[in-house]
């Protein structure tokens, strides 16, 4: 076989593409970038886009609507980038658009040129300045590697990857001696992404120098977290940069398989990435002979069935295997023996996306970002009480308050912060004294949190961290595959134990049991599942004891969150005659009409739902929620006639 120029021949295919998007582009017209991923659609952007296609067509404008992926402003979904050539302004950014707004733009903006400042992200009235979407804080003060191109290009469309450079990494190693491209991520720095921090290249070295028959790649994408949806994004946004790094890695190690093992509960992932690997494969950028080279590789896609725990290496491989999803001792480990018993190369979704701009810029360039112990950046998925939730790309070194305060625009309603939980359900809870802490993999771990794959919960004062602990453990508890008796039992009687601290029946030797329980369980597990389970039950009562004991000696929840410890009444003074919001919502009918034909709350039926404190006028903000153990205001109930 005659192998051709790598670089030459992805030029071929590089103006090939450009003549294709060429003739689709003839010319530059008003272009509407909507996001239509799986946050994108749930907040009908499916809507707004066949609204925006009616509106053009019915008035005969020239404009095109452009489906692209998340680019990160989930909190402001739909969202909709209007790129108007014409106009004299930067790409403009709307959120929350709506087909009635989608209508409204189509006709003062595209056809009559007023961009409706109003409406757009960050504008004020006072000052009409229209910002470009790059001077957000939520893109200004991120390093967008993995994400780049998120939200700009057509997930579905190679060729709108490839006019972005997309695969000129892949070309480019190519024509590296596998070795060289092993030494350049091991110079790099580069830590796996998926939660341990393991070193990329030195895993890569590993299968390299393995004997035992063909190796295999495996994309890690079952994300499992609560709350965490980083990968997922990746997937449905920029399928291609992961198949690019993943061929990029077979060079290096000498893989001809490649395997995407993703969660079924991801449809929209599994279906773009199935297109993509398609594509790559039609266009000579996977299969054999790759870019005329003599690198045989491709990928095939494996629905997972939603097991958290086969987000662990070998418990992936049993699932695969067509076996239950449980961990198996190590070693050997996957790069020695794997799937089928061949060596088997395992990296998360993020840690490959994360290889073409290293191969494109070179290792110096990516350890000039972050901090020297955990270069790069990371991707989080910030969510809970926060003023733009969504997903944020930073350097690794930032701190947790420039993320929360600064990125994601603090706590709302002007309450405080109480605490965060880094790590998703194996993660710790840091409280404010840890905001200063960099986020990278060492200064996480001293804290006595985690970096895990990348999921965040923010908390305000209202928050209860007893009972948040109690929501992860019941996760993990129920997640467990039950191999290990110390995972098995231990974590169903930390459950039982938190259950019964949030129900106002706990007592002291409780809280010692909770602590030696969880060093037990912590010590006693085989995977990494089980050994963290208890890391937020260990840094919350390290952190916010008194919350425990709060619970635990005087039966009050501070945060008013445990419904057993939780009570809602009316503030007769504050409350409005003739007004009966509340008595509609109420789904047991508990609110009654008082002497004075105001309302109050039969505490024997109430539920605690608390839809009565949420459509309460805010003029009148009559709802009050508090303990029980504080005392409930009597109040008479209006007298039949």
């Amino acid at each position: 076989m005659r192998v051709k120029n790598p670089k030459a021949v992805f030029q071929e295919i590089h103006d090939a593409a450009a003549g294709r998007r060429a003739s689709v582009e003839k010319q530059a017209v008003p272009t509407v970038h909507l996001g239509m991923a799986t946050c994108g659609i749930a907040a009908g952007a499916l809507e707004t886009k066949k609204a925006f296609e009616e509106a053009i067509l019915e008035r005969g404008i020239a404009a095109v609507v452009h489906p692209v992926g998340c680019n990160g402003h989930c909190y402001a979904e739909p969202v909709v980038v209007i790129d108007h050539p014409d106009s004299g302004f930067s790409p403009i950014l709307y959120p929350n658009v709506s087909p009635g707004k989608a209508k409204m733009l189509v006709k003062l903006f595209l056809e009559e040129g007023d961009p409706r400042f109003e409406h757009i992200l960050g504008a004020t009235v006072e000052n009409e300045m229209i910002p470009w979407v790059m001077e957000f804080s939520r893109f200004s003060k991120e390093t967008r590697i993995v994400t780049r191109l998120c939200g700009q290009i057509d997930p579905e469309s190679i060729d709108e990857y490839i006019l972005k450079d997309g695969y000129a990494s892949l070309a480019r190693a190519l024509e590296m001696e596998p070795a060289d491209i092993r030494q350049e991520i091991k110079a790099s720095g580069l830590r796996g992404r998926g939660g341990a921090g393991f070193p990329t290249g030195e895993k890569w070295e590993l299968a390299a120098q393995a004997d035992g028959g063909d190796k295999i790649l495996i994309c890690n994408a079952d994300e499992g977290d609560p709350g965490a949806y980083m990968d997922r994004t990746i997937l449905e946004s920029n399928p291609h940069q992961v198949i690019e790094g993943m061929a990029i890695c077979a060079r290096a190690v000498g893989a001809e398989k490649g395997i995407v093992y993703v969660r079924a509960e991801y449809p929209l992932a599994v279906d773009i990435v199935g297109k993509a690997i398609c594509q790559a494969r039609e266009t000579g950028l996977l299969g054999d002979c790759i870019l005329g080279s003599a690198l045989h590789f491709d990928i095939e896609v494996f629905q997972g069935s939603g097991a958290f725990v086969c987000g662990e290496e070998t418990a992936l491989i049993q699932s695969i295997e067509g076996a239950r999803g449980m961990p198996v001792y190590r070693p050997p480990f996957p790069v020695e023996s794997g799937l089928y018993g061949l060596p088997t190369v395992i990296n998360n979704v993020k840690t490959l996306t994360t290889v073409p701009p290293i191969i494109e810029k070179g290792a110096e360039w990516f350890r000039g970002i972050g901090t020297p112990g955990s270069p790069g950046t990371t991707v989080f998925s910030v969510v809970g009480e926060v003023v733009h939730p969504g997903l944020v790309e930073i350097s690794m070194g930032v701190t947790l308050r420039t993320l929360i305060f600064d990125i994601c625009g603090g706590i709302p309603n002007q309450k405080k912060f109480k605490a965060v939980q880094i790590g998703g359900p194996s993660g710790g809870c840091l409280p404010e004294e840890f905001l200063d802490t960099p986020i990278d993999f060492d200064s996480l771990n001293e804290a006595g949190a985690m970096m895990g794959s990348g999921g965040m919960v923010v908390m305000d004062e209202d928050s209860c961290v007893v009972d948040v602990s109690r929501y992860f453990l019941d996760f993990t508890q129920n997640e467990s595959c039950g191999k290990c008796t110390f995972c098995r039992i231990g974590t169903r009687h930390l459950l039982d134990i938190l259950s019964r601290i949030t129900k106002g029946e706990g007592s002291r030797e409780d809280l010692s049991c909770l602590k030696d329980l969880s060093r037990a369980v912590s010590e006693g597990s085989l995977c990494g599942l089980g050994r963290t389970a208890p890391n937020p039950v260990m840094t919350s009562l390290k952190y916010f004891e008194d919350e425990y004991l709060a619970h635990v000696d005087h039966k009050k929840c501070p945060g008013t969150t445990c419904r057993d410890l939780t009570a809602f009444y009316i503030d007769l003074e504050t409350c409005a005659r003739g007004c009966d919001v509340c008595v509609g919502c109420c789904p047991v009918d508990a609110i009654f009409t008082t002497r004075t034909r105001k309302k109050g709350i039969d505490q024997q039926l109430c539920v605690k739902c608390g839809e009565c404190k949420v459509v309460c006028p805010p003029e009148y903000d009559a709802v009050r929620r508090i303990s029980p153990a504080e005392g409930v205001p009597v109040v008479e109930r209006l007298d039949k006639e």
